[in-house]
C-alpha cells in the first residue's frame, strides 16, 4: 500500500512537472490501449468461433463451385475482414494524435517560458527551467505512448491480414 501511494505521488510530481496537457497524453493513450486490448481479444477469441462457423456453412454447402457460391464466400470473407479490422482506423489515429498533443504541450511550456521571460527577465534559469520541462516531458510522453502503440498495432494488424489469408485459403473454391 505504502509504494502505491509512492507511485501516485510521482505520477503526480511528473504530471505537475509537464503540465495539464499530460491528463490529455494519459486520456488518448488509455483510450488507444483500451482498443487494442479489444482487439487482440476479438482476434484470439471470438474471431475463431467465427472463423469456425464460416468454414464449416462452406463445407456444408452442396454448391461451392458456381458463381453464385464464388459472391457468398467473397461475402463472407468480407464480412469477417470488416470485422477483424473494425476500430483499426480510431487506433491508428489515436497513435498519430499521441506526439501532436506531446506537441501540444510543447507549445504551452515555451508560452510559459516566453510569460517568465517578459515578467522577469532572463536572469532566472530557475523559473525558465520550469518552462523548458513543460515543453519537453509533454513531447516525450508523446512520442513514448506513440512508439509503445506503434509496434503492438503493427503486430495486431500482421495478425489479422494473417487470419483474413487464412480464412479464404481455408474456404476452397473448385
Amino acid at each position: 500500500m505504502h509504494s502505491l501511494i509512492e507511485l501516485w505521488e510521482s505520477v503526480r510530481d511528473f504530471i505537475a512537472t509537464g503540465g495539464s496537457v499530460l491528463y490529455i497524453v494519459a486520456f488518448v493513450l488509455f483510450a488507444m490501449w483500451v482498443l487494442i486490448i479489444e482487439r487482440f481479444w476479438f482476434v484470439t477469441r471470438d474471431y475463431p468461433v467465427l472463423r469456425d462457423k464460416i468454414v464449416s456453412e462452406w463445407n456444408a454447402r452442396t454448391d461451392t463451385t458456381s458463381w453464385y457460391a464464388h459472391k457468398i464466400r467473397d461475402a463472407w470473407v468480407s464480412e469477417a475482414s470488416a470485422k477483424l479490422t473494425q476500430r483499426m482506423n480510431v487506433i491508428n489515429t489515436l497513435i498519430a494524435v499521441c506526439p501532436m498533443v506531446g506537441l501540444l504541450g510543447t507549445v504551452t511550456g515555451m508560452i510559459a517560458v516566453f510569460e517568465i521571460m517578459a515578467l522577469q527577465g532572463t536572469g532566472n534559469p530557475r523559473l525558465m527551467a520550469a518552462g523548458i520541462s513543460m515543453a519537453t516531458i509533454p513531447t516525450m510522453a508523446g512520442m513514448v505512448a506513440c512508439l509503445s502503440g506503434v509496434f503492438v498495432a503493427s503486430k495486431l494488424e500482421g495478425k489479422i491480414k494473417s487470419a483474413i489469408h487464412e480464412l479464404a485459403d481455408s474456404l476452397p473454391h473448385h
